[in-house]
């Protein structure tokens, strides 16, 4: 391991601005999914002490909240340096607990930065109103203030920029954040100590706690003291979250689960197509929220695109995060490679043919082969349920309308895709659409400047864009009468 990356590998909880272990001294370990190897073990934390960070972190908001935007915009400005300074350090980390190829590790610390850079400008545009007053002798006055304390949840897929769209409006509001990363890739969360110590983010501001997931986040959803919870993950956990939260009435964000369409029309440049579904279905192995779930191509075109398919996914290079050119890393752990496993049988049972990969890939390990299935049906698991792993499964349809109402068919609505080159087809099919992203002719479409998030059983609120700011903040009406006019 290089003496860089050593530096951000910590095995303590960040709490108050000190690096500490479980009370009972309890570690989780922690294992390289390419290997098998075990890195290292985090502390297997608990109520207590997500209790004190939550306690450290209202003590810290009492500060914290009278910093001006300017001053809070420097701080993050700094973090956005300290980051990038660090790239391939934080890279590296991300590749050994969570698997995805170096140059996909590299681009999620570098957008991780750009939300932070994003956020540092956009905490200078909380704006409030002047409202016209129905009185003549009194003044109305619209202001937003930090929500307070903030509960962070993060998934193990994008173990580093989930958190930065959590921890940069957090920090460009006023608000002081308590963060539990995922078991299986804790050290880049933790890594964000580390990061704001050298930023100069004042203690208290940030903490963040390894451990017992139901424990952990029954603190966070049950402690007055934390106003918002903000979640990404399955939503199952999300809805537990949401029903945990409603006692004390806390604002919530919720980044779900999805079932992503991929639609391509007759009328598709095919090239691009294929282009787009490689990049949308088998990036970081499939283990995406928006990757795409299921595929739906339009009759005239669905031989020449499964051909086309076949023959790109065959190229793609199966091999560990750290060697060069590798495009599929392995799956996080043997459960996800047995959920693969079920979806494929569960197809193959109903008349879908396998016709690339389809097993589990000769290097081993939690290794499988990017998998192609045709002649998917609406009665196969995937057409409801996620996959979370690199099978790309393709349905055929006839008309338009029946498209969009295949792609329409899940209680899931964060992302799509769909591609053609008919100009009335594109509006026709973008607002037929129930999603909250969409993209067209492109298959990989997130950006720090826009609103990430979903509808539906997908989840509440948005990250990213001018939008994300606006969870954590609380709208205030102040009316200043008596003023003698």
């Amino acid at each position: 391991m290089l003496q860089k990356t050593s530096h951000f590998l910590k095995e303590a909880n960040y709490i108050g601005g000190a690096w500490v272990g479980a009370d009972s001294g309890e570690t989780i370990d922690v294992v390289n999914p390419a290997n098998g190897q075990r890195i290292g073990g985090v502390p297997k934390a608990g109520g207590a002490e997500t209790r004190r960070a939550i306690e450290a972190a209202q003590e810290a908001f009492g500060s914290f909240r009278k910093t001006s935007a300017a001053e809070r915009a420097r701080m993050l400005r700094k973090l956005h340096d300290v980051i990038m300074d660090n790239q391939d350090a934080l890279a590296e980390l991300l590749v050994m607990e969570q698997g995805k190829p170096f140059a996909e590790a590299k681009g999620e610390v570098g957008m991780s930065a750009s939300y932070v850079l994003w956020y540092a400008e956009e905490g200078r545009r909380i704006y409030g109103d002047t409202v016209p007053s129905p009185w003549a002798d009194r003044r109305i006055m619209v202001t937003k203030e930090p929500v307070g304390v903030i509960g962070a949840i993060t998934p193990w897929n994008f173990p580093s920029s989930m958190l930065a769209r959590k921890l940069g409006p957090a920090i460009a509001a006023g608000c002081t954040a308590v963060a539990k990363p995922a078991s299986q890739t804790p050290y880049s969360g933790l890594a964000w100590g580390v990061l704001c110590e050298e930023a100069g983010i004042p203690r208290g501001v940030v903490n963040i706690v390894t451990g017992s997931a139901s424990q952990i986040g029954d603190e966070l959803c049950s402690n007055p003291l934390v106003r918002k919870i903000t979640f990404t993950g399955s939503t199952e956990i999300g809805k537990l979250l949401l029903k945990k939260s409603a006692d004390t009435v806390k604002k919530v964000s919720m980044e779900l689960g999805g079932n992503a369409p991929f639609v391509v029309f007759d009328d598709a440049d095919l090239d691009r197509a294929v282009q787009g579904a490689i990049a949308a279905k088998y990036r970081n192995s499939g283990q995406t929220c928006v990757c795409t779930n299921r595929f739906f191509v339009q009759a005239g075109i669905y031989d020449r695109f499964v051909e086309k398919m076949v023959e790109e996914t065959k190229r793609l290079k199966v091999g560990s995060g750290l060697d060069d050119g590798t495009q599929q890393g392995p799956l996080i752990d043997a459960d996800a490679v047995e959920k693969v496993e079920e979806f494929i049988a569960d197809a193959t049972s109903k008349g879908g043919k396998v016709v690339a990969g389809g097993s589990r890939h000769a290097l081993g390990g939690t290794f499988f082969e990017p998998t192609i299935i045709t002649e998917a049906t609406p009665q196969m698991r995937f057409m409801q349920e996620e996959i979370f792993g690199p099978v790309a499964p393709i349905f055929r349809f006839e008309k338009e309308e029946d498209g969009v109402a295949l792609a329409n068919d899940t209680v899931f609505g964060l992302a799509c895709y769909f591609y053609t080159s008919d100009l009335g087809r594109a509006f026709r099919v973008m607002e037929g659409l129930r999603y909250g992203l969409v993209g067209v002719n492109e298959g990989v479409i997130t950006a720090v400047e826009a609103p990430f998030g979903g509808v539906k059983e997908s989840g509440l609120g948005r990250e990213g864009g001018h939008q994300g700011i606006e969870d954590y903040l609380d709208t205030k009406y102040v009316c200043i009468g008596g003023l003698g006019l």
